[in-house]
């Protein structure tokens, strides 16, 4: 039975995790008390094309995952693409409300039966500057994922994952660009859209030299434009929407 205190306990035991093994022994209980049969937590990256650059834990049917890595559905799967548009967990069965769906998925979702996967649920996981993540629980055919099961997951997923990028080497964005702050200064007013001569302008500079820091940020960046630099140093958590906003 998927009770609070043992939802509390599960997340303490995922923090105080020193390896994988017994971070498993925590998601297996998880699934015993919500009466699910497999697990999954992962980085929502394509695993056969970036072996090493991202974490996942599960213990899913051998066959569904090498079908699932084969296709590359790390990266596209429906279940990921709805977590990326949410904060807190949803179950598969509500997916249809907030994330449409695209040709292929009924498709991805036969074969999961076809390999015993039939209902679930999934947690979000998201940081900046690493690809987007899930903690997923699948129940087999004659049972389904419940409210409650939704809220005993939500309440330690989190500190499960956390435990999971903490035990691995493997979590992407780990050696993220570091800028300086007249660089960053730069580079929140490209987001907003303003010219290397209005920016010079603002700042109080030469045009010469925003070029100059806005040179040095694509290049630690590896990003080929100004748009790629803004982008990616979004998606990092080096600027912030609320800076583009600013503008």
């Amino acid at each position: 039975m998927p009770t609070s205190d043992a939802a509390y306990r599960l997340a303490a035991e995922a923090i105080a995790a020193t390896s994988e093994a017994a971070l498993v022994d925590v998601l297996v209980e998880a699934c015993a008390h919500m009466g699910c049969s497999w697990f999954a937590l992962s980085h929502h990256v394509d695993f056969l094309a970036a072996p090493g650059k991202g974490v996942r834990v599960h213990n899913y049917p051998e066959d569904w995952a090498r079908w699932f890595d084969e296709r590359g559905l790390g990266t596209s799967d429906p279940v990921h693409r709805a977590s990326h548009l949410r904060t807190v967990g949803f179950l598969w069965r509500d997916m249809a409300q907030f994330s449409r769906p695209r040709p292929g998925d009924a498709a991805i979702f036969r074969r999961a039966r076809r390999h015993g996967v039939h209902d679930g649920l999934t947690i979000p996981a998201h940081l900046p500057g690493e690809a987007h993540g899930s903690v997923s629980f699948a129940w087999p055919r004659g049972k389904r994922a419940s409210v409650e099961a939704l809220l005993f997951a939500q309440t330690f997923a989190g500190f499960a994952f956390e435990a999971a990028r903490r035990l691995s080497d493997a979590a992407p964005g780990a050696a993220r660009p570091k800028l300086t702050d007249r660089q960053l200064e730069c580079v929140r007013w490209v987001a907003r859209g303003k010219s290397d001569g209005v920016i010079a302008q603002i700042l109080g500079l030469s045009e010469d030299t925003v070029r100059e820091h806005l040179r040095n940020a694509r290049a630690r960046y590896d990003a080929p434009t100004r748009t790629s630099l803004a982008i990616r140093a979004l998606f990092d958590g080096s600027i912030s929407f609320g800076d583009v906003a600013g503008g």
